[in-house]
């Protein structure tokens, strides 16, 4: 649409108000139902700090108590090579963490979910899946970490550099991979029935050159009630996926609002980009490491057992120091992420063209996601825009390019569906 065209659209709809259409979505939200969205949403606030602060202090017992120094030496009376006792190091270290930190977990993953009716999930099929996810870092996990030793011991200056460029290529790897040999772990994907629906998805893929050949749903109803779609993979492996809780719990116009979102994620490169900019914020976090923990090694290298940087004893010196700059930098990565989303957001209404339906799909994320934020408040701690700023944008889109355009006012209950 041309700027004359814009113009035109808004002056054929002097009489729509984007604040009342915007506040005709907001209040559909109310009493304890917002509530529930924004007791769950700010007590997300803390998780990061408190998984953070606990992940610190297991780092700690196992350096205290000298088990990383006493795995590292059990290895290197069984074998000369220096591979051989960093795998071991970094499995022993997988299993010990995972296992003193499981009640956590269960309270994160599973029963506050279950608290703020968000899991569909019982205890043992959840408690499956983290098996699964468990298994699967024992074997991928311990390669990174073999592959960032080998950097720090060849490069002991610049290792830091190297080992963001380890990282970007594990990173690669599993986008691929993912969808094809990981997702299917946890997920039945299906076809989906060929009919109307589909044809307006692929319609809309085809306007923007994205392959459509398949189209996935999930059973994602089996654990959770959130609805969720996504673009995913590289060349052979890009499928277009949507949950079956999209199916199920919206309109017809929601769900061309989601795929227009996701396809926008593809069309604008987002996961590259994404992955780019967080590779910049694990460079930082890793020469932040590379300054940091040598200092911490040489200070009470000998109390844990710590031979230096390269010693896979200082695993749990490298964790820590990254964990708590990761920390930190959550702002940053908030904003990046939701830099993307907004982006998004735009070239979703645009190929899709169904602003109500976005709005609707927007109020509906105000389930576990605080419908309302201050300013500093979505700065701080929103991977996505808020679903006011989503409303609102929708509202201020469909002014501008429906011609004739009304105020939209939801019946009540719909968001219970």
């Amino acid at each position: 649409m041309t700027p004359f065209d814009l113009l035109a659209a808004a002056a054929a709809n002097p009489g729509f108000d984007v604040e009342t259409a915007t506040r005709a979505y907001l209040d559909t939200l109310q009493g304890a139902a917002r509530a529930k969205s924004d007791a769950y949403f700010e007590g997300g606030y803390w998780l990061g700090l408190w998984g953070t602060v606990i992940g610190v202090l297991v780092d700690w017992l196992l350096l205290r108590f000298r088990v990383t120094h006493a795995v590292r030496a059990f290895a290197e009376r069984r074998s000369q090579r220096r591979a051989f006792a960093v795998w071991l190091t970094a499995l022993a270290y997988l299993a010990l963490s995972t296992a003193i930190t499981l009640p956590w977990a269960i309270y994160t993953g599973f029963l506050r979910e279950r608290q703020y009716d968000l899991m569909n999930q019982g205890f043992g099929g959840w408690l499956g899946e983290l098996a699964i996810s468990f298994a699967l870092s024992l074997v991928f996990v311990p390669l990174l970490i073999m592959a960032v030793y080998a950097v720090i011991r060849r490069a002991p200056r610049t290792w830091w550099l190297w080992a963001t460029a380890v990282v970007g290529a594990f990173a690669f790897a599993a986008m691929v991979v993912s969808p094809v040999y990981i997702a299917p772990l946890f997920n039945t994907y299906t076809e989906m029935e060929a009919g109307p629906l589909r044809s307006k998805i692929e319609a809309v893929a085809a306007k923007y050159d994205i392959p459509a050949d398949h189209i996935y749903v999930s059973d994602a109803s089996k654990q959770t009630k959130r609805i969720s779609a996504n673009v995913s993979g590289l060349g052979p492996t890009i499928r277009i996926t949507l949950n079956d809780n999209l199916l199920n719990r919206t309109s017809e116009p929601e769900i061309l609002a989601v795929m227009g979102h996701e396809m926008g994620h593809y069309v604008l490169g987002h996961g590259f980009r994404n992955v780019a900019w967080l590779l910049v914020v694990f460079g930082v976090c890793f020469f932040l490491v590379s300054v940091i923990a040598p200092r911490l090694i040489a200070r009470y290298g000998e109390r844990w057992g710590v031979r230096e940087l390269a010693d896979p004893a200082s695993l749990p010196v490298l964790s820590a120091v990254f964990s708590v700059c990761a920390l930190l930098a959550t702002p940053a990565i908030n904003t990046l992420i939701r830099t993307a989303e907004s982006e998004a957001d735009a070239f979703g209404l645009e190929a899709a063209r169904e602003p109500d339906g976005f709005a609707s799909t927007a109020m509906r994320l105000s389930e576990y996601r605080k419908i309302e934020p201050g300013p500093v408040e979505e700065f701080l701690f929103f991977d996505h825009p808020s679903g006011e700023t989503r409303v609102r944008m929708a509202m201020q889109w469909k002014k501008d390019n429906v011609p004739g355009a009304e105020v939209v006012r939801p019946p009540a209950g719909y968001l219970d569906r």
